[in-house]
């Protein structure tokens, strides 16, 4: 077999491989931070959390079938390990930017839920206070 699709095959067991187990890593401790920032809600933390797992594995393995091509053809075996440890360097490189992306935009309306639940007054006014004169 030639070495470039050694290569080619090496690199999509291992991106794949990365892929699901990053997916799972986040998608098993994302619920819990899931359901805080939806304030306890279950069954919407779970549907938001797999609409999230699903279009990070759309991007991830979209991006690992596009960088799959290669114009060079790899003749020795050192040249395996250099292509493998380029593709597969990148492919980490997207699945942690992915990640701090998803973590940023879920800590931001985190953030903004608790800045409305610091709006609502602890109890409902009583009452109204008369308006005092300026001397």
């Amino acid at each position: 077999m030639d070495r470039t699709v050694v290569a080619y095959v090496i690199y999509l067991l291992v991106s794949i491989g990365l892929t699901i187990w990053v997916a799972r890593t986040l998608s098993r401790n994302g619920r819990i931070f899931l359901a805080d920032v939806l304030h306890g809600n279950e069954k919407l933390a779970e549907a938001v959390n797999h609409l999230l797992v699903v279009g990070f594995y759309l991007v991830n393995l979209g991006f690992v079938a596009l960088y799959l091509s290669d114009d060079e053809t790899i003749t020795d075996t050192r040249g395996i390990f250099e292509a493998l440890s380029t593709k597969l360097g990148v492919v980490l490189l997207v699945l942690g930017v992915m990640h701090l992306a998803n973590v940023y935009v879920l800590n931001r309306i985190r953030r903004r839920g608790a800045m409305e639940r610091e709006q609502v007054p602890p109890v409902p006014p009583q009452g109204w206070a008369a308006p005092q004169a300026q001397a």
